[in-house]
């Protein structure tokens, strides 16, 4: 195994446990401990993890956090992550919301990634800070405390000043005869700037949220370009979908 390969094997170890000892990334990658000790000043140095006695830990401190043990449905977002991640190229400009869906997506961006990601969720932010080539844009405002993320009249007008390629938004539900719609008011508000300032709208969604309504309208479903769910293409559940020329994956 060349050296480079090691070393990105051991920047997404550091990013996905948060820390790791010398010991385990020894015995992982077959080297010695010494080689180890070697790679983690290199990367050090290049500030992609911080060196610490025994082992490594993330650059940043992970001051919030999802308990992953209780995501609903992790592997069903898990799936809707990584084929939303086919959808970005380098050099876009991003807009993602918050919720749990969408940081699966933050953590499967590969780390080659060249782009500009805007977001008004907290959590997002702090995991794509991570990213090595990666712009990350906060957008701050108000914190709603329920879902970490901003919300406000600060952050329409921010979203307003912004030309994105290509946005990500996370729904509380979706139907047929209503679109999306959102149990929050301040919420619905920035989705809403989000879609204007975007030239392809992709909604994650999955399979529960589907055929389903709530109180704030956030826009039509002739608006949205694109439906991802965890669901077969296919699957008769997105039929009706399909036929209001709605493309899904």
């Amino acid at each position: 195994m060349q050296k480079k390969e090691r070393q990105d094997i051991i920047v997404d170890e550091v990013r996905v446990n948060r820390n790791v000892s010398s010991n385990y990334l020894a015995e992982k990658l077959k080297v010695s401990e010494d080689t180890i000790r070697r790679d983690l000043n290199e990367l050090d140095k290049k500030g992609l993890i911080m060196k610490v006695h025994g082992g490594a830990v993330s650059t940043i401190q992970k001051l919030y956090h999802y308990n992953e043990d209780v995501v609903f449905n992790k592997e069903g977002k898990n799936i809707i992550a990584i084929k939303a991640v086919s959808l970005i190229e380098d050099g876009m400009v991003v807009i993602i919301s918050g919720g749990t869906t969408n940081l699966m997506l933050a953590r499967q961006l590969p780390k080659d990634l060249k782009a500009t990601v805007y977001t008004y969720s907290l959590p997002i932010a702090m995991q794509l800070s991570e990213h090595p080539s990666v712009e990350v844009i906060f957008i701050g405002g108000k914190i709603n405390k329920k879902s970490m993320v901003t919300v406000g009249i600060d952050v329409v007008q921010s979203l307003s000043e912004v030309v994105a390629d290509i946005c990500f938004i996370g729904v509380s539900s979706i139907n047929i005869a209503n679109g999306l719609t959102d149990e929050g008011y301040e919420v619905s508000l920035v989705k809403r700037a989000m879609i204007t300032a975007s030239d392809k709208i992709v909604v994650l969604a999955t399979s529960n949220k589907l055929n389903v309504r709530q109180n704030y309208n956030v826009c039509s479903l002739n608006e949205i370009n694109t439906l991802i769910t965890e669901l077969n293409p296919n699957d008769n559940k997105l039929r009706n979908y399909l036929l209001q020329n709605v493309q899904t994956i």
